[in-house]
């Protein structure tokens, strides 16, 4: 909701970019503790953090500038300068290019998948606090006692009380990510964690959608990140089948 967190001059940190920062440091640190208590390579971690958060910046921006192409040819500038990204992008692509790091370095896919995704749950959940703050991902005007104020100069319209969409998103991941942490203790279970992820977070991910009210295009009746949200869906329940899941304790 403020953004401006410290000023030097005309220097400025936004409170966004910090959250940004602060939810990498926190997925690569618990990733590289998980990693060792599960055998896993740590310095593979490093190189997949490395990877995932350039690529997956790339993608987050990439696919924003498809969402908001009419004005990125008017002003380019004004769109690749802004804080505006689009979190499934950054997801696909980043887990794109890890899957082809593991494969390069003939590491086991799906080991290091359902390690390092609740990481990422946890690393959106607080991301999506530097969303309040700079109160981009906004929602809808509501009259419900749980609707919020943004003040002058946030991205979101101002003196309205609008749906704290940010907020539910970074609650949400939380959670995602606190469940993932408890399933992942069966052994059996720990082999999908990271198909659960995509249908928890693709699930939340279109049902918030119905409560924003930024521009973040369409195809036809859907959201350009419910539809998207369809086949990352499909995609966690086509793994989970892959393998019948046992929920029995071990």
């Amino acid at each position: 909701m403020y953004n401006d967190w410290i000023k030097i001059g005309d220097f400025v940190i936004h409170g966004y970019g910090i959250m940004i920062g602060l939810a990498f440091l926190t997925a690569v640190i618990v990733s590289m503790y998980r990693a060792k208590k599960l055998g896993l390579k740590q310095d593979a971690i490093l190189d997949l953090a490395l990877w995932a958060v350039l690529s997956g910046f790339l993608g987050a921006k990439l696919l924003y500038v498809i969402v908001e192409w009419k004005h990125f040819i008017k002003d380019p500038m004004a769109v690749l300068g802004s804080e505006g990204f689009v979190v499934y992008g950054g997801i696909v692509v980043g887990v794109t290019v890890g899957i082809l790091y593991c494969k390069w370095k003939k590491l086991v896919v799906m080991d290091y998948f359902n390690m390092v995704m609740p990481q990422i749950a946890l690393a959106q959940g607080i991301g999506r606090l530097g969303c309040f703050f700079a109160g981009c991902c906004y929602g809808g005007k509501t009259d419900s006692p749980l609707g919020i104020v943004f003040p002058a100069g946030s991205i979101a319209p101002s003196g309205v009380k609008l749906w704290p969409t940010q907020l539910i998103m970074s609650a949400g991941d939380i959670l995602i990510a606190v469940v993932l942490y408890v399933l992942g203790r069966n052994k059996k279970i720990s082999e999908h964690v990271g198909a659960l992820y995509l249908v928890l977070y693709g699930v939340g991910r279109f049902l918030i959608e119905f409560l924003r009210n930024d521009v973040r295009g369409s195809v036809g009746a859907l959201s350009t990140s419910q539809f998207i949200s369809v086949f990352i869906v499909l995609a966690g329940v086509g793994l989970l089948f892959r393998k019948k899941i046992n929920f029995k304790k071990e």
